[in-house]
């Protein structure tokens, strides 16, 4: 099991953790009750997949590279880990509080939006992943309501669980993500 605490703290989940934990305590704290808006838990994963990411890369690329270990079970399980534990704080928050979001969009977005950081490792690099992931969170919170497919697809994440288009790019999203991240890792 010392594997497992090394690789945790090589790659900043304790403080990945704590910010989680933080940024939701935050976002409920602000939370009017009774509001059906989607936007703030929306928020609260975006927050928290973009701590998640800081950890999507180890503090040495040579050691990570040279490794007796297989990396892809490791890679794939570290980024369906991270959308879990993003989720899993969320869905705590909301069991304590009045709020209530949907189980498949939390879900749903967990999904997507770590898939897109775990593709912005790839892209980008470990201590730029979150910047996918943000982009595409602003990009759709800041567009008109959707209206065709094209823009369903762009505002995925605030379209509601039921929608195909919302859960097809979501899906797509964190395969492709998790999957290029699996094979290729972090970029250098």
């Amino acid at each position: 099991m010392r594997w497992l605490t090394l690789y945790a703290r090589s790659r900043q989940v304790p403080a990945s953790l704590a910010a989680v934990v933080i940024v939701t305590a935050l976002g409920w704290a602000f939370a009017r009750e009774g509001s059906d808006n989607l936007r703030l838990p929306l928020l609260i994963v975006g927050a928290g997949v973009m701590a998640a990411s800081t950890g999507l890369s180890g503090q040495d690329f040579a050691l990570d590279r040279t490794a007796a270990i297989r990396w892809l079970p490791r890679r794939a399980a570290h980024v369906l880990l991270a959308g879990v534990m993003v989720g899993t704080v969320l869905m705590t928050a909301q069991a304590i509080s009045a709020q209530m979001v949907p189980v498949e969009l939390v879900v749903r977005n967990c999904a997507g939006l770590m898939g897109l950081a775990a593709l912005g490792a790839v892209v980008l690099g470990g201590p730029y992943a979150w910047s996918l992931p943000f982009a595409w969170l602003a990009f759709a919170l800041f567009t008109p309501p959707a209206t065709s497919v094209s823009m369903e697809v762009a505002t995925w994440m605030l379209l509601p669980p039921d929608t195909a288009a919302g859960t097809w790019t979501a899906l797509v999203l964190s395969v492709l993500g998790t999957t290029a991240y699996a094979v290729a890792g972090p970029k250098r």
